[in-house]
């Protein structure tokens, strides 16, 4: 199965590792500390235009999604059950 981040981006949902607000960058400094190196290794991905909402964790790669959180966990769920 799969689920779609925004733009034009789906990854599979074996891929999916966690979904974040993205608040927790201000709130979390291990999360920050994540997110930083993932920048370093290039495995971080804006996905379209508008301000990210989440933030989508996945085996490979960082993904900074336009989609709030509670539609991503929606979508994630449907597709599970």
């Amino acid at each position: 199965m799969y689920i779609h981040l925004g733009g034009e981006k789906i990854i599979r949902t074996s891929q999916l590792v966690a979904i974040f607000d993205i608040s927790i960058e201000q709130s979390s400094k291990l999360s920050r500390q994540f997110v930083v190196h993932a920048q370093k290794n290039k495995e971080v991905e804006t996905i379209g235009e508008e301000d990210p909402k989440s933030i989508v964790v996945t085996e490979h790669k960082v993904y900074y999604s336009p989609i709030s959180t509670s539609t991503l966990k929606k979508r994630a769920h449907i597709l599970d059950g």
